[in-house]
């Protein structure tokens, strides 16, 4: 990590990135559903005429979202992440899905509390199923960011494309991964770390246990890659199939319910249509809604995504 850059939360960097795009752009509209940070005051103090704070009302914010779209703003809707996608999921169909595909549109939904981000929080406040209900739209570019520096670029990308699209960003500090690498952030994915026996392909907070686990395992002479796949619908496929090109083994990791659709049901359909003959080992959250409080680490370890949980699963996949 670089000394001059403090760790801050994804949701920070993110604002103030938007903030200074609203200072250059003013069709920029900010819409919030009751949910507010000192970046986010900011933004609301300088550009009182384009925030509006729906209160506790996801459902009538994808709708205020969608009117304020369609009149040639581009949007950003913020909110909890599992409340944001699974409360309005009908209205996020109907006025961002469907009609997205016969009126043109710029709508960003931004997610906090990706994973066992709220992990204090319990299940209700978790997200392990934003990514494969995000996918299921056919037109929904689905974004997992893995830390701040990325989320950071990420205003620019939304402001630049058309369309819906879903920003997951963690609700935690989370040390930095990217330093000056971001040149590859058009590519969707970033390759971390060059390894010869599996690759360990992650997103979002994941990215960070699989550069842990690459760590420990090189300590016993086994060297696995580590790819971040940050946009899972735009990614560049002929960088991508190259970077896959050296390995055997790929493992995908996500902090959601594994075989529920999401990084593994991308990968699997994506090799699959690819041609791309690879073994493929898919480690996701284990069983179903867990009530106890503790540590994430803790809990990732219960649920099978934890540091050991991982190190132990890559290592059985090798000696087979």
């Amino acid at each position: 990590m670089s000394a001059e850059l403090k760790p801050r939360a994804m949701r920070d960097t993110f604002l103030q990135s938007l903030h200074a795009l609203m200072a250059d752009d003013p069709e920029i509209f900010f819409v919030s559903g009751d949910f507010g940070s000192p970046v986010l005051d900011q933004i609301r103090s300088d550009y009182p005429d384009r925030f509006l704070n729906v209160g506790i009302a996801e459902q009538n914010l994808i709708n205020v979202t969608a009117g304020l779209a369609l009149e040639g703003f581009t949007v950003f809707a913020y909110a909890i992440a599992p409340f944001l996608t699974m409360r309005c999921f009908e209205q996020i169909r109907v006025s961002l899905g469907l009609l997205s595909e016969v009126r043109p549109m710029n709508v960003n939904l931004v997610g906090v509390g990706a994973g066992y981000s709220y992990v204090v929080s319990g299940p209700t406040h978790q997200c392990y199923e934003d990514i494969t209900l995000m996918r299921s739209l056919p037109n929904m570019r689905v974004i997992s960011v893995s830390d701040q520096v990325l989320a950071a670029t990420m205003p620019v990308v939304a402001s630049q494309c058309l369309g819906p699209k879903y920003f997951r960003l963690d609700a935690q500090v989370l040390p930095v991964i990217y330093e000056g690498e971001l040149e590859t952030v058009s590519d969707g994915f970033h390759y971390h770390r060059k390894g010869k026996d599996a690759c360990l392909l992650a997103t979002g907070y994941m990215v960070h246990t699989a550069k842990t686990v690459a760590e420990l395992l090189a300590k016993e002479g086994i060297e696995v890659g580590v790819v971040d796949i940050f946009d899972l619908s735009n990614f560049d496929t002929k960088k991508f199939n190259l970077t896959l090109s050296t390995y055997n083994n790929i493992v995908t990791m996500e902090e959601g319910f594994s075989g529920r659709g999401g990084l593994d049901s991308l990968m699997f359909d994506y090799l699959r249509r690819s041609g791309i003959e690879i073994n493929l080992l898919n480690i996701g959250v284990e069983g179903g809604y867990r009530f106890e409080i503790g540590a994430r680490e803790v809990l990732h370890e219960q649920v099978g995504i934890g540091v050991q949980a991982v190190v132990r699963k890559v290592k059985k996949l090798l000696e087979k």
